[in-house]
């Protein structure tokens, strides 16, 4: 009878233990994580990328820049890297750069990894990335090109070490809002469109205390325009983040923010406040029942050209020498340097998408460039009975990426800003659907 009573005790708490506990917890031994950090802030002032009137150098340091990486591992070893960085962006050099390194040492290829910049316009200059929108002297130029040597090695590092600490982990995700952000094309069409969610992946480790949150948000991180690094609004949610979860690693991940301001903006404590609001819907995303995430991994990576419209002509460019704002004259400088020293202008970009599908749990798709928010709403409509997360501004930051609306409105996300990237532009009609259809083909099983 004792052993009876006993017996029937025991079952009881289980049954109570099953009831309280969090769904996600009963999937331990599903994944292993590894996590890593490193400061990516220069040791010596490197010229502020993001606004070209600036007109001096860095003056200090709000709070320091990272770099982020998180390695998962599934049941049957397939792995896959998502590193994120407090950065206006990374090129196509330096991210396969560090994948063939990190390829290496881990055997992760540079298919498996996927690298992220908040685009904060608080950060240093990265060389190549939006190179004509600076007018640097020989010894700023030097800084630069030392920065990205540094910068190379460090996104190398931080994937490694997260490689080598992989220990069992359980994934959930869920979802939340943020109002801050605003469509910034209400010039040209008050209504353009905005996405207000917040997607969060809470990684716990096996005995259930949170280790890291990957968390997004479609918006510029242009609150600010210190003359200090800082990673504005995504910096103060990431901080807030740790704060409230000591211990654990946060992760920002920017979506298709291309065309999205935060609203109001202009002062650090804006920044400030805008992160803080970030960071709350995380919590209120943390505070519910997540649903669990299982494997298997799946991660694919592929181009596809995106043709920019007809070049000018050697003689068309030497006519147009000396005319125009001096964004212009500096595109019209380097694409005549271009013709002397490759005989013919790039007629088209080798545009990015990669995917990391966590079971049939979790999707994420990721972008290069800055892409508008039409791609993301347009995905989540085609993709609707699958749980997508769509990211952009992944591996390299070339220029702006339209949709078809935006194209046609033209402006500045439309091709304005095109020679600021050392383009002629803008694409040509359809842009929007070679980089939708590379997706559907990456998503068929």
């Amino acid at each position: 009878m004792k052993e009876m009573k006993a017996m029937l005790r025991t079952i009881l708490i289980c049954l109570v233990g099953l009831l309280f506990c969090d769904q996600d917890c009963l999937e331990a031994g599903d994944w292993k994580v590894g996590m890593a950090r490193v400061d990516i802030t220069p040791v010596k002032p490197v010229w502020m990328a993001g606004y070209a009137s600036r007109k001096k150098t860095v003056e200090g340091t709000t709070h320091p820049l990272w770099a982020k990486a998180l390695v998962f591992e599934d049941k049957q070893g397939k792995r896959a890297a998502i590193v994120t960085t407090d950065l206006i962006g990374l090129t196509r050099e330096i991210s396969d750069a560090v994948g063939n390194r990190v390829a290496e040492k881990t055997g992760i290829t540079r298919a498996q990894i996927l690298l992220n910049s908040s685009h904060t316009h608080c950060g240093p200059v990265v060389r190549g990335c939006a190179a004509i929108a600076y007018d640097l002297t020989a010894a700023q130029q030097k800084d630069v090109d030392e920065y990205a040597k540094l910068l190379e090695d460090n996104l190398t590092r931080v994937i490694i070490q997260a490689s080598e600490s992989l220990s069992e982990a359980t994934l959930a995700y869920g979802e939340d809002k943020a109002t801050f952000a605003i469509n910034r094309r209400g010039k040209i069409n008050p209504d353009g469109p905005v996405d207000h969610t917040v997607p969060v992946l809470r990684i716990n480790d096996a005995a259930g205390k949170t280790k890291a949150i990957l968390f997004g948000y479609a918006c510029h991180n242009t609150t600010i325009g210190l003359f200090e690094y800082c990673g504005d609004y995504a910096g103060f949610a990431q901080i807030a983040l740790e704060k409230k979860y000591p211990g654990s690693l946060a992760l920002f991940m920017l979506g298709c923010g291309g065309d999205a301001n935060p609203e109001p903006r202009g002062t650090l404590a804006l920044a400030e406040q805008h992160g803080n609001s970030l960071s709350d819907a995380v919590i209120r995303a943390m505070d519910q029942p997540l649903d669990p995430i299982k494997g298997p991994l799946t991660v694919k990576f592929q181009r596809t050209d995106l043709p920019f419209v007809d070049p000018p002509s050697k003689e068309a460019l030497i006519k147009q020498q000396g005319q125009g704002d001096v964004y212009s004259q500096r595109l019209t400088k380097y694409l005549l340097k271009q013709l002397d020293q490759q005989g013919a202008i790039e007629t088209s970009y080798p545009f990015s998408v990669q995917v990391i599908a966590f079971g049939a749990d979790l999707t994420l798709v990721g972008l290069g460039g800055e892409a508008v928010i039409d791609y993301s709403i347009r995905l989540h409509e085609e993709f609707s009975g699958r749980r997508l997360w769509v990211a952009g501004y992944c591996n390299e930051v070339f220029a702006y990426v339209p949709s078809e609306r935006v194209l046609k409105e033209g402006g500045y996300e439309g091709g304005d800003a095109m020679k600021y990237f050392g383009f002629h532009g803008p694409f040509q009609p359809g842009v929007e659907d070679r980089i939708i259809q590379l997706v559907h083909t990456l998503l068929k099983p």
